[in-house]
């Protein structure tokens, strides 16, 4: 929570991802690779190639040359209609792309990408919570055949804290006072996420008790990445009665008790019309 407060820049380790080979070198490991540029030849359906590069007919199997784009048309099947339909599927040999590298790198296989490790540096906008995402574009793996890289998202785990509790943009925390400090009144002193603040407890302060100090929460992070102001801290009072007394505590509780009347419980009632319930009601009447 203290590094989704101000947000942070974290150092990343990817492992195994295929980036692009440029030259001798790929992008963001030190890898030797073949420096020389790959031959490209037109893809002959069937696998071979004619020596000026171009596509051999095939009666039984057509070669569609679409955009650079190589396809096979199988072998005809059923007729449907009085005609005859075929099944396109990519091409063995070039896999689709039209061209195939007659002498490939001994690295890359021709494709223009090796698995390398590298680290890069993420940053993560102050108010992030847990399991949300942040894009790193064009920081995944890039394409086969030198296509564009695609985007990284980095999912936030967030641990819990010690102290605070996070719900959405509120924070909660507990406090323990002993019986006497909630019944005379204490200050003390609170460190949240960010500065140390002074917390009042009046005299008389009641279990169960919430002060709310404002703007002492999480940053507001919007969909945009801006970030909108912050939440409210909320602390709960718990007042804690001792539970072992010597016999110098105990007579001066007893004390206490007979100076304000204390020393006999009495029954809470709900504090509705003149007192009673439906029963003291009726006798009543």
């Amino acid at each position: 929570q203290v590094v989704a407060v101000a947000g942070a820049d974290l150092v990343l380790q990817l492992l195994d991802l295929d980036v692009e080979v440029t030259g001798g070198t790929a992008a963001g490991a030190d890898l030797a690779l073949a420096g020389q540029a790959h031959a490209h030849a037109v893809c002959d359906a069937r696998g071979d190639l004619r020596a000026d590069g171009a596509p051999r007919a095939d009666p039984a199997l057509a070669t569609a040359l679409l955009a650079g784009v190589g396809d096979d048309l199988a072998a005809p099947g059923a007729g449907v209609a009085g005609g005859r339909a075929g099944v396109a599927r990519p091409c063995p040999t070039c896999r689709g792309f039209g061209e195939v590298i007659p002498d490939p790198c001994q690295k890359c296989g021709g494709e223009g990408r090796v698995r390398a490790r590298r680290t890069i540096s993420a940053k993560i906008p102050p108010g992030v919570a847990d399991g949300m995402r942040v894009r790193l574009a064009s920081q995944g793996e890039v394409g086969p055949g030198g296509g564009p890289a695609g985007d990284l998202y980095v999912e936030v785990e967030e641990l819990q804290h010690e102290v605070f509790t996070r719900d959405g943009h509120n924070l909660h925390c507990t406090i323990r006072v002993p019986v006497t400090a909630a019944a005379l009144g204490t200050t003390i002193p609170l460190e949240t996420l960010d500065s140390e603040e002074e917390l009042t407890l009046e005299p008389g302060t009641q279990p169960n008790t919430e002060l709310v100090l404002s703007g002492r929460g999480m940053p507001r992070l919007r969909s945009s990445g801006r970030v909108d102001g912050r939440g409210n801290l909320h602390v709960h009072v718990e007042v804690v009665v001792p539970t072992k007394l010597d016999s110098k505590q105990s007579d001066l509780l007893r004390q206490l008790a007979q100076l304000r009347g204390e020393d006999q419980p009495e029954l809470a009632t709900t504090g509705r019309g003149h007192g009673g319930g439906l029963f003291s009601r009726l006798r009543r009447r």
